[in-house]
């Protein structure tokens, strides 16, 4: 009966663990892809471009792929025709779709 018991308890324990692991991974992975996610960015007044997890100053207006022109001081043209400006820390991603600041830009740049 007692090694029954403490087996069980072996089994119970174990299966936290295994719980506990595939949790950490999920979120690891879910940082991962988000920092290679292509999408501009408004840090420190530029306008900067981040393509397969690197991060370079955008160098000329760039079309989105839902027609949206983002100029290099910030200015965004939708196809409708309406404008806006970028403020710090605004990120749109290359389908047009403007992105939570939280996850918009890695801490490192």
């Amino acid at each position: 009966m007692k090694k029954i018991m403490i087996l069980a308890m072996g089994l119970t324990l174990s299966t936290a663990i295994f719980a506990q692991e595939g949790k950490t991974m999920d979120k690891k992975s879910d940082q991962k892809m988000e920092m290679k996610k292509d999408c501009v960015i408004m840090k420190d007044g530029k306008m900067m471009m981040m393509k397969d997890g690197n991060v370079m100053a955008m160098e000329k207006e760039m079309t989105l792929a839902n027609g949206t022109m983002v100029m290099t001081d910030g200015t965004v043209k939708m196809k409708d025709g309406k404008t806006m400006m970028m403020k710090e820390g605004d990120a749109m991603d290359m389908e047009g779709n403007m992105m939570a600041k939280k996850k918009s830009m890695p801490e490192k740049m």
